[in-house]
Order: C-alpha cells, then sequence, then structure tokens
C-alpha cells in the first residue's frame, strides 16, 4: 500500500523495545497481542527488553511507561490496549500528556493501513503516538490485527534505520550522530 525504501547496503541499527498490554482481563500469560508484537519486533532484528501487563488505569500505565521512559536504555514503547471508546479505555488519556511531541501522522497512517484491512471499523481505534524525552512511543488497539497492522504498516519502517528517505534513528539524539 505505501512505497517503502529498504537500503540493504546499510547495517541495520538494533533497537530496545518495551511493550505494554493493558487489559482488565488479560495476564501475560494470555496476551496474544503482546506475545505477537515482541515476536515481529524481534524478528525484525531489534530488542525487546521488557514486557508487562497493567489494567486499564490511567496512573498505572504512565506509571509503567515513565519507567521505561527514564530507563536510557530504552528507545522505543509500544502498549496495546485501551484505545477505543469503552468507558475502561484510557491509554491516550493516560500518555498524550507525557508527549513533547505528538506523532499525527502515526495516526493517519494506521488508520489509513487499517481501513484497507478492516475497513471503516478502524474510526473505533484512538491509535496515537509521540516522543517523551528521547523516547518513541506507540499506542495500538488491543487485537492482534491492529497489532500486526501497525507493526508491519508503518512502525517498523520508520523504526529500521536503512529506510529512505528518512526514518526516526535520524531524530532520537543517542542515534543520530550515526
Amino acid at each position: 500500500m505505501f512505497k517503502s525504501k529498504i537500503d540493504d547496503t546499510q547495517e541495520m541499527v538494533k533497537l530496545n523495545f518495551a511493550v505494554l498490554a493493558v487489559s482488565d482481563t488479560r495476564t501475560l500469560e494470555t496476551d496474544d497481542s503482546g506475545a505477537l508484537l515482541k515476536e515481529m519486533i524481534q524478528e525484525s532484528g531489534h530488542n525487546v527488553l521488557d514486557r508487562d501487563i497493567v489494567t486499564d488505569d490511567k496512573q498505572l500505565i504512565r506509571q509503567r511507561v515513565q519507567q521505561w521512559i527514564s530507563n536510557s536504555d530504552i528507545d522505543v514503547v509500544i502498549t496495546t490496549g485501551g484505545t477505543g471508546f469503552s468507558q475502561r479505555d484510557v491509554t491516550p488519556e493516560a500518555l498524550d500528556p507525557m508527549f513533547d511531541k505528538v506523532m499525527d501522522g502515526f495516526a493517519v497512517l494506521f488508520h489509513q493501513y487499517s481501513a484497507a484491512q478492516i475497513g471503516t471499523s478502524t474510526i473505533q481505534s484512538r491509535a496515537t503516538g509521540g516522543l517523551a524525552g528521547e523516547t518513541l512511543i506507540f499506542c495500538l488497539p488491543g487485537s492482534r490485527g491492529a497489532c500486526r497492522d501497525g507493526w508491519q504498516g508503518v512502525i517498523n519502517f520508520q523504526l529500521d534505520s536503512r529506510h529512505n528517505p528518512c526514518n526516526f534513528l535520524e531524530v532520537l539524539p543517542k542515534y543520530s550522530s550515526r
């Protein structure tokens, strides 16, 4: 659907990720979406340093993500769940105030890609992303399909240092001097 160009003559820079599932009903053992994200991230050549699950509670979500932002080893946080319209869905409300810069384009591209997969049902997601300090954060819906769409359709390319004409490593201070 989208043109993404990888320069295979360059060496890929491995990033360090943390994955957070937001759910009132799942455990780490039953969290299929978080497990899928971890698998796709690792298959792409990156590292997953931590994975956790918290309930749909603004303070718990914010606290866990803040711990990862404070850890200089974590480059990217991906959350899954809590982006819908039910009363318990609070991931955007928890994390949007933490963003130094909002990544409006992520939501746009996610919805375009998702619409091609599931049609107008994508409108029920409030996927979002931003930069908090030196950590990129992407908030995806809780379904496996949405996690697959978000990773394969958008995130994976922008976090590949070989992607042209630009990628997010160029704006992360610890990688931009390369």
